[in-house]
């Protein structure tokens, strides 16, 4: 049976969105109450999605609508993006890349891996974890708009 992400496994990542956010976009966001992904029925529009491997395997994952994410991207690159194209794709990968790197340095004791960014563009897709383990969404607020954090995060030991 598929058990939830623990609250020791998440906060690296809460505590690594919420610096990348103040330093990469100089904004400050605020995560929200804590909801288990299966039967949530969260949709985006974008995605970045990091494998985990090693002693922990798993995904952590960016989710943003449209909106936040062309305001996102903007603040990130220093320029007005309007559209979706390879920018944002590559910015939200690239984000998505710097959260779960942050994390990891308070994760050593899993000796983690993370792969190359995967971006999901798509009205309204959904993400969901693996079958050994229910993924946490947190919710942010911000400025710049909404936007879910989603780890799925299973340890080998």
């Amino acid at each position: 049976m598929a058990s939830p992400v623990k609250v020791e496994h998440i906060n690296p990542f809460i505590s690594a969105t919420l610096e990348t956010f103040k330093s990469m976009m100089r904004t400050t966001i605020t995560p929200g109450k804590i909801i288990l992904v299966k039967g949530a029925h969260l949709s985006y529009d974008i995605s970045g999605i990091i494998g985990l491997s090693g002693g922990a395997k798993g995904t952590v994952t960016l989710s943003f609508p449209k909106i936040t994410a062309l305001k996102t991207v903007s603040e990130f690159i220093g320029e007005k993006v309007v559209t979706m194209d390879d920018t944002v794709k590559d910015a939200i990968g690239e984000l998505a890349n710097i959260v779960a790197g942050a994390a990891k340095k308070d994760l050593t004791q899993y000796k983690i891996s993370i792969s190359l960014p995967t971006v999901i563009i798509g009205e309204n897709h959904e993400v969901q974890g693996g079958k050994e383990c229910i993924p946490l969404a947190v919710p942010f607020s911000s400025p710049l708009g909404n936007f879910n954090l989603i780890v799925s995060f299973k340890s080998e030991g």
